[in-house]
């Protein structure tokens, strides 16, 4: 499930499809379930498609109101009647799913709650911002990730109104957490100046403000006990992150060096 208030515009699920559902009953040749992505659409979980060896009771594989991944085998369209299956679900396929749903409903979420802010039609407002969002990313949720990460500007990208963007901003400030990766090393540095433990000092604060002045990257310099100093940097993406580390670190070797001490650098993680 991408975008969105209703999310899937489509009445029917396709063969192939993977669904979301809610088991409504169960009982001693499978289980009737609820389709979450289509309003009133129930299906059949036959013991047989439950899992690939022998079932005893449905019940050891799932319970009445639990939410399951399962794939559309059939689909009649005049008996509004489906046919799924669990087996034929990977873990993969499960866990894909079920992340693909959540952030599908915090996007719901979040086009509500803005909509509200900005005292709009929640239905014609979320239709509206979810069309620009697609048009322009993989679904709806990556949009407000991006959009969260490069402010309200991000605007005239999507062709939104910027107060618009700025009530999007505020609600998904408080629901999406960006993703990060952190890398770090070991910086290793000696001075034989008397004032040598200060020199080490301001070059690594200076080189740690020269660079994590960035935006969407941090930088984090301690000390593990002299003359071993600790880099750490948490940035969006791995690209990001290694050649800001490269940065500090030059930058570190290149100041100490300059003020007539000597480092080395060791990679971590």
């Amino acid at each position: 499930m991408e975008g969105g208030v209703s999310i899937s515009q489509k009445e029917l699920p396709e063969v192939g499809e993977l669904v979301i559902a809610t088991v409504d009953r169960i009982t001693q040749y499978g289980a009737y379930v609820k389709l979450d992505e289509y309003e009133g659409m129930d299906g059949l979980l036959h013991i047989s498609e439950v899992s690939s060896g022998w079932v005893r009771n449905v019940r050891d594989y799932v319970r009445e109101k639990e939410k399951v991944v399962l794939k559309v085998l059939r689909v009649d369209p005049e008996k509004r009647h489906i046919d799924l299956s669990l087996r034929r679900v990977s873990g993969k396929e499960r866990q894909d799913k079920l992340l693909e749903w959540k952030r599908g409903k915090k996007v719901e979420s979040i086009l509500e709650i803005a909509a509200a802010n900005l005292k709009l039609d929640p239905k014609s407002f979320s239709r509206e911002v979810t069309a620009k969002l697609e048009e322009k990313f993989e679904n709806a949720y990556a949009g407000l990730e991006e959009l969260l990460e490069k402010g309200e500007d991000f605007a005239e990208k999507l062709k939104i109104p910027k107060d618009w963007a700025a009530a999007l901003r505020e609600v998904a400030r408080q629901r999406i957490k960006l993703p990060t990766v952190k890398i770090k090393g070991v910086l290793q540095l000696a001075c034989p100046e008397a004032r040598g433990v200060e020199v080490i000092k301001n070059v690594l604060l200076g080189c740690r403000s020269k660079k994590a002045k960035k935006a969407k990257v941090n930088v984090d310099i301690y000390t593990l006990g002299a003359p071993n100093y600790a880099v750490e940097v948490v940035a969006r993406n791995y690209k990001e992150a290694e050649k800001t580390l490269q940065e500090v670190v030059e930058c570190a070797l290149s100041e100490i060096r300059r003020q007539g001490g000597q480092g080395t650098f060791k990679r971590t993680s």
